[in-house]
C-alpha cells in the first residue's frame, strides 16, 4: 500500500510540535535535521507590520515513521501537530 502526507499550510501556527515528535521518536539529537522540518516565512508590509507563514515541510529523512505506521499508528509529526494541519492515509 502506498501513502501519502497532506499539509494544509493554512493552519500551521509555527508551534514545531512536528520537529520535536519526529526528533523524539526517533532519536535524533537537537540541532540534526529531522524528517520534517517547518520553514518561516516574513513579508513586510507599510507601517512595519509584519506577516509571518509558516510551512512544514517533509524533508529527504522522513520515511513517515514505517514501524509506527505498520502498527496502525500514525506517523509522530502527524500525532502531535496540534494545528491538525498534517493528514496521513493511504493514496487513493
Amino acid at each position: 500500500m502506498r501513502y501519502a502526507m497532506l499539509v494544509d499550510y493554512r493552519f500551521c501556527t509555527g508551534c514545531h510540535a512536528c520537529e520535536v515528535a519526529c526528533k523524539q521518536e526517533h532519536r535524533i539529537p537537537a540541532g540534526k535535521s529531522a524528517g520534517i522540518k517547518v520553514i518561516e516565512q516574513v513579508q513586510e508590509f507599510p507601517g512595519g507590520k509584519l506577516d509571518l507563514t509558516y510551512y512544514p515541510l517533509l524533508t529527504q529523512l522522513c520515511f513517515f515513521c514505517r514501524p509506527r505506521v505498520k502498527k496502525g499508528l500514525p506517523p509522530a509529526c502527524v500525532k502531535h501537530c496540534m494545528a491538525h494541519c498534517l493528514t496521513f492515509g493511504p493514496l487513493q
